[in-house]
């Protein structure tokens, strides 16, 4: 036996054999209990247990306790959508709420204040440990560009609820319509853009462009989701061909740097032209600007002594003789004599003395000129 008898035998539970109940061994009445219970109820229910009052009082609390369990709180990220019969009958806010208890009544919660996420191309899970991985999922990340190449993408879709009414009962899976949309036009938007646009200088564009593309489908579904961020990463080529893109980003580089050094040299022997252009260009205005205006100074000096030759002509006439001889005779060696002292008579002049005289100071002949009496 799995039990010990520690008094005559008495099975599990001692005492000489009586069992689990005291007092003679035998098990209590049920009748007699449901009885005394049927007593008590009578003693507490005004007119009897069996009366048409009694049933009404306890129909009364039964309805009360049925329309009590109508009331329900709606948290402060959550909108409240009262159902009755399955019809929108109104919109609750945060707080303590009351509607018709089921069946007739229901009540739907959706958090409108929340940020969800939709990853396409990974899926991120978070260990016990709080440690971050992410698996990839090729069939989502492998896009074919305009410029028939394949790219591996991933992307988040983050969104809320903007609309209760069409969330809950314009589409019957929210999340997997976001990552589809999300999915169709960034294949779209990739389809019709070049490889290394997208993955260098047009990945802001890119995600612009997507979050309007899908909130326009989204819009079209009355899916009453509204797209806060699309936010692209890990953009690169397919895992198979990393070193053949390796080879190709390394010739791009070369390339550029040798159309830089040619644009450079360009630029400097371009610069160096321009520069010699703008000194000759310079050199001829200013030399024009010269002949200009010495031609000028040359026409008003002669108008100048035009007006003075018609005043005075004789005196004008003798001027301009002698300012004439003055510049003709300036370098030339002269003898000047005045007949007074000369008695008339012209001396001798020993002309190969005077030349000699004035090669020695000039190192060059010289002629000589003999004046008399002021004349030549």
């Amino acid at each position: 036996m799995p039990w010990r008898n520690t008094s005559g035998g008495g099975g599990p539970w001692g005492g000489g054999g009586q069992g689990p109940w005291s007092g003679g061994g035998k098990p209590p009445d049920l009748e007699d209990i449901l009885r005394k219970g049927q007593d008590r109820m009578k003693r507490l229910l005004p007119g009897g247990f069996g009366s048409g009052r009694s049933l009404a009082f306890i129909a009364l609390v039964g309805l009360a306790l049925w329309l009590a369990t109508g009331f329900y709180r709606v948290e402060p990220d959550e909108e409240g959508v009262a159902l009755v019969f399955g019809r929108v009958w109104k919109l609750t806010y945060p707080g303590l709420n009351y509607n018709l208890p089921a069946p007739i009544g229901e009540v739907e919660t959706p958090k409108v204040k929340r940020v969800n996420r939709v990853e396409v191309g990974f899926r991120s899970t978070v260990d016990s440990d709080g440690n971050f991985s992410a698996e990839d999922v090729p069939d989502e990340s492998l896009i074919l560009t305009g410029d028939k190449k394949i790219i591996d993408m991933q992307y988040t879709v983050f969104w809320v609820i903007k609309d209760p009414l069409q969330f809950l009962f314009g589409i019957r899976d929210p999340e997997d319509t976001v990552k589809n949309v999300a999915e169709s036009a960034m294949r779209e938007i990739i389809g019709r853009s070049d490889f290394e646009y997208v993955r260098t200088k047009g990945q802001a564009a890119t995600e612009q462009e997507a979050l309007v593309l899908i909130q326009q489908l989204l819009d079209n579904y009355h899916a009453g989701i509204e797209v806060s961020q699309v936010a692209m990463k890990n953009i690169a080529p397919p895992a198979e061909t990393i070193s053949a893109f390796r080879d190709i980003t390394a010739a791009s580089q070369d390339a550029i740097s040798s159309v830089n050094e040619a644009q450079g040299y360009y630029n400097q022997v371009t610069q160096n032209a321009d520069g010699q252009a703008q000194k000759i260009i310079k050199e001829a205005e200013a030399y024009k600007a010269q002949r200009v205006a010495l031609a000028t100074g040359e026409a008003q000096r002669f108008e100048a002594v035009l007006a003075a030759y018609q005043k005075a002509p004789d005196i004008t006439r003798r001027r301009l003789y002698l300012e004439t001889m003055e510049q003709v005779l300036k370098d030339v060696n002269k003898v000047l004599i005045d007949p007074r002292l000369s008695g008339g008579a012209v001396p001798y002049l020993s002309l190969n003395e005077l030349m000699k005289h004035a090669g020695s100071d000039t190192g060059t002949p010289a002629a000589a000129t003999t004046t008399t009496g002021g004349s030549q």
